[in-house]
């Protein structure tokens, strides 16, 4: 029977759905179903509000928010290192990527450059969290249709991805590794690392990848169920402004690496003329949920292959970078034998003296797993930013949704909900 409003029941709705659905409910050719927040198709905290002609979607009206985790408010009592815990649990598939895109944003407003071994380091474990959040894409995009095997197929290799990051922070899911200029600490034992970090991209991704690509790339019910569903046109893409893979499996050609390149993508990142990483960037046309699968896989291997002109390369000498002595946190090692860094240390960590960024403000931005996060920085000159805004690519690549899922059938939105690949905790304002 279609649901019948009943405002003494207590259901929770805001004023625009309640109205809209005092008009619609009972309208006689009309469902309204509830899809979410606690379905499994769903992977997190998502209502979705759906308007159906039988089985196929009229509107679908999605509410966000039922995080409530407040995370741009956090960032004005946090100062700019101690943020990094809350930012890392954003996107929280590759929390090391939303690290190092904060604090690349705060040393642009500190104007702190990291040295080369940092930048380095700080690439291999972008790509190595793009590899996180694609494979769980990918791997949930086949679950969600009805292929679990392939779910395990690459679900099993992310927790070696969580091997490495505990291995170099000491913590499995949120690493909150970085900091203003450099890391929290230097890797423990860096041939170590990179034999962790071979055996992983050399080994096991292929072989994951080549079993998901020969139980789904020919599987006639999974070409159905995604293929010309869910399709978003290139000028379409351009005004929602779209981002990531999904911008790009629609002939978007943008990937701030190469259009804005920061890091190991961009040429001279040593400062003795080292040439960027090489990779190219997979665009798609046909804008579908398939061509959001395929441009994920190939974003898989090229990531691997801008880890391997790296691993093996990693300059000599500290990850920290220490411009005036003030902004960075000396090493422990110095902390303990010097009266100055003792003195940095207690200033940094137990005063406000120490880390105060000058009066201003900044915007940075990284190409993450799902596009274009960006920080927007309003400081003070205190210890904590006055304002903190960002700009999640999840928040802004969702908008969509509701047009994406318009004339399709109810089953297509699993598939279309996918292949978006929605981060709850970056939908929170």
């Amino acid at each position: 029977m279609p649901y019948t409003l009943q405002p003494e029941s207590g259901y929770d709705l805001d004023i625009e759905s309640t109205e809209y659905l005092k008009n619609h409910v009972n309208a006689p050719d009309r469902w309204i179903l509830n899809f979410g927040p606690q379905h499994p198709a769903t992977h997190t905290t998502l209502r979705i509000v759906l308007e159906l002609d039988g089985e196929r979607i009229v509107r679908a009206i999605p509410h966000i928010g039922y995080l409530h985790s407040g995370f741009e408010k956090l960032g004005e009592h946090h100062d700019y290192n101690q943020y990094v815990c809350t930012i890392s649990r954003m996107d929280y598939v590759s929390p090391i990527v939303n690290d190092i895109a904060w604090h690349q944003t705060v040393e642009k407003l500190f104007d702190v450059d990291v040295n080369s071994k940092c930048k380095v380091i700080r690439t291999i474990l972008m790509e190595l969290g793009r590899i996180q959040n694609h494979l769980l894409c990918v791997g949930a995009a086949a679950l969600d249709l009805g292929a679990f095997t392939g779910f395990l197929y690459v679900f099993n290799e992310r927790e070696f991805i969580y091997d490495i990051m505990d291995y170099i922070s000491g913590q499995r899911f949120h690493p909150d590794w970085s900091r203003i200029g450099g890391a929290m600490c230097e890797i423990p034992d860096e041939e170590i690392f990179q034999k962790m970090v071979r055996n992983f991209i050399d080994i096991r991704l292929p072989k994951a990848m080549k079993d998901l690509e020969t139980l789904l790339n020919r599987n006639r019910i999974f070409i159905d169920r995604v293929q010309n569903v869910g399709i978003v046109t290139h000028d379409d893409a351009i005004a929602w402004g779209l981002t990531g893979p999904l911008a790009r499996a629609s002939g978007v050609k943008r990937d701030l690496r190469k259009d804005e390149p920061y890091l190991c993508y961009a040429d001279n990142w040593d400062g003795q003329g080292a040439e960027a990483v090489k990779f190219s960037v997979p665009i798609a046309t046909e804008g579908d949920c398939l061509s959001r699968f395929h441009v994920r896989l190939e974003e898989l291997r090229q990531s691997a292959s801008i880890i391997d002109q790296l691993i093996d390369n990693l300059p000599e000498g500290p990850i920290n970078t220490h411009p005036d002595g003030k902004t960075t946190k000396p090493d422990k090692g110095d902390v303990y034998g010097s009266i100055e860094a003792t003195i940095q240390q207690f200033e940094l960590f137990m005063t406000n003296r120490g880390l105060t960024a000058p009066i201003g403000e900044c915007y940075g931005s990284i190409e993450s797993p799902n596009g274009e996060l960006g920080y927007f920085i309003v400081a003070d000159g205190d210890r904590c930013p006055w304002r903190v805004a960002v700009r999640p690519p999840s928040f802004i690549n969702y908008q969509c949704f509701p047009k994406m899922m318009e004339g399709h059938m109810l089953a297509d939105l699993v598939a279309v909900l996918g292949s978006i690949n929605v981060i709850a905790a970056e939908l929170d304002r």
